[in-house]
């Protein structure tokens, strides 16, 4: 079977969605494809409570991603039992995590994200096929001419052709399968001067993967699972990096790599409407429980909840013996195994063998909950991809346009073709390379168009962490807001090629051509840059 929208979005994470929702709305029909059966990526699937810029609820997002997190926000003020003074913040932060200011449950944002595209469903401009996976690509000289894909049910293949074709994969998979030219892993040090890459290139060198799961606590029960196949493993690995046992909650400051306890507190007492999210203050990750929490019980009406939910997304369960992308089908699916067996004794070592504050060991009320993530063994449906292939692209971000110490705090690439905006540290975790963290600070900084342009492929376009950053730069480029905005003008450069009758190359390089996107993107809220703010 072989279907021909006006653009093909393979992958539904938020880059994907990002860039169906503004094509539709620029009047084009699309096909999205996602591999699991959750829209939303990193926000759902993989269960990640959105990392923002401190200032994400003034400035510094696109404004159909301000929508979506109101787009959650009013979910919870119509269908929870709030308090009444939690229901009035205009920043309601239903979890009240520290990681983030809106830190919600991935059910609900999976609500979210598909009310925005219901009517483009309901008129049929969007045809959405979840649990279907890219499997091949045709190609001819420099166009993508087909995508075929494969129902993960009954096995059976369809092929689209599209004028256009957005990679919004979460590992860059098309990349590879229609032949673009595309990075993967670290770059050496010489290729771009990058202080913080390595001497040498090293493709298998990648940050490592998670396996995100959720939690509820209830004392006096005990919900201890079965003792993992690989705990005996997992219980005595020390990295040699590490301080102490990776089952600890000794573990290294990333900005600093000193060796830092990690507290545990399940229920705090505090007063939620009393925690600050705000990362260039403090990390907020030392107290582990409140750090991804997702449900504060005490937001809600007395007796609505009997324990908080928290996410873990912790320094224990990152996963980086074997790399995910590159070195074959099996290495891939034997990381993904592993990488679940260290969450799951994560979560055992928890219930069984964590000290606790009153000087016990274990805390066998910790209830795994496969309900909050969609599963049958509790853990997220896909890992927590941090890195992705990435394209070469006609401009490369690099750490010489970011950091703060090669550019000072208020400093940073001002780029002639911007379109949007993000901000977070270089932040990456350690890698199947053996690196350690790599947490330095870095500037505000804008999207250049000509990181989402191939050197070669016409009709192929990046929509997600697959543009043409580096190993070290995708550190800040990888986070949600960015991701969303990345689609977002994928979707709608897109449209707007198929309806100017014109390439992407030549938005980029021709300044009116240029300027008449811009100004679509001015209009459909992408702020594309900041205000005077520094860096941390």
């Amino acid at each position: 079977m072989t279907s021909q929208p006006d653009i093909l979005v393979v992958g539904g994470g938020l880059g994907g969605v990002a860039a169906a929702l503004a094509a539709c709305r620029a009047g084009r029909t699309v096909v999205l494809t996602e591999e699991t059966d959750w829209i939303g990526g990193q926000l759902t699937s993989q269960a990640v409570p959105p990392d923002e810029h401190p200032w994400v609820e003034q400035f510094g997002v696109t404004a159909s991603y301000r929508a979506l997190r109101e787009a959650i926000r009013g979910y919870y003020r119509t269908w929870y039992p709030l308090r009444a003074e939690a229901a009035a913040l205009l920043g309601l932060n239903p979890g009240a995590g520290r990681v983030s200011k809106l830190c919600a449950e991935p059910r609900v944002a999976l609500a979210a994200l598909e009310g925005l595209l219901a009517p483009y469903r309901s008129s049929g401009r969007l045809t959405l096929l979840t649990e279907h996976r890219p499997v091949a690509a045709e190609t001819e000289g420099d166009t993508v001419r087909s995508v075929t894909l494969e129902d993960l049910h009954d096995g059976g293949r369809r092929t689209f052709s599209a004028p256009y074709v957005l990679d919004a994969t979460e590992t860059g998979e098309l990349l590879e399968l229609a032949g673009v030219e595309h990075a993967l892993g670290a770059e050496s040090r010489a290729e771009f001067g990058e202080p913080h890459a390595p001497e040498q290139a090293d493709p298998l060198n990648q940050q490592g993967i998670t396996f995100c799961f959720a939690l509820s606590h209830h004392e006096g029960e005990d919900h201890t699972i079965e003792k993992p196949a690989d705990y005996d493993f997992w219980r005595g690995y020390t990295p040699e990096f590490w301080p102490g046992p990776l089952l600890g909650f000794l573990a290294p400051d990333p900005r600093s790599l000193e060796a830092v306890p990690r507290t545990f507190v399940p229920n705090p007492d505090t007063d939620p409407l009393a925690v600050s999210a705000d990362q260039s203050a403090d990390a907020g990750d030392k107290e582990l429980f409140g750090f991804r929490r997702i449900l504060a019980r005490k937001l809600y009406r007395d007796g609505s909840f009997d324990s908080d939910i928290t996410l873990v997304n912790w320094p224990l369960n990152d996963y980086w013996l074997k790399p995910l992308i590159g070195a074959g089908e099996q290495t891939a699916a034997e990381a993904v195994r592993e990488a679940k067996q260290l969450s799951l004794s994560v979560l055992y070592w928890l219930q069984t063998e964590a000290p606790r504050p009153d000087g016990g060991t274990g805390f066998p009320g910790l209830r795994l909950r496969p309900d909050v993530m969609g599963t049958e063994d509790g853990l997220a449906k896909a890992p927590y991809v941090r890195e992705s292939r990435r394209i070469k692209a006609v401009t490369t971000v690099t750490e010489h346009d970011v950091a703060v110490d090669l550019v000072g705090p208020t400093g940073g690439t001002r780029h002639r073709d911007s379109v949007g905006v993000g901000s977070y540290r270089i932040d990456l975790h350690p890698s199947t390379g053996g690196d350690n963290y790599i947490d330095i600070g870095s500037v505000p900084f804008e999207i250049p168009l000509g990181a989402l342009i191939p050197r070669r492929t016409r009709n192929l376009l990046p929509a997600g962490k697959n543009i043409g950053t580096t190993h070290i730069t995708n550190g800040c480029y990888r986070l949600h807001p960015v991701e969303w905005n990345i689609g977002e003008v994928a979707g709608a450069l897109a449209a707007h090629c198929l309806d100017e009758g014109v390439e992407p190359h030549q938005v980029q390089a021709e300044d009116k051509r240029f300027e008449a996107f811009a100004a679509l993107l001015d209009r459909a809220g992408v702020e594309r840059h900041w205000p005077r703010v520094r860096g941390y």
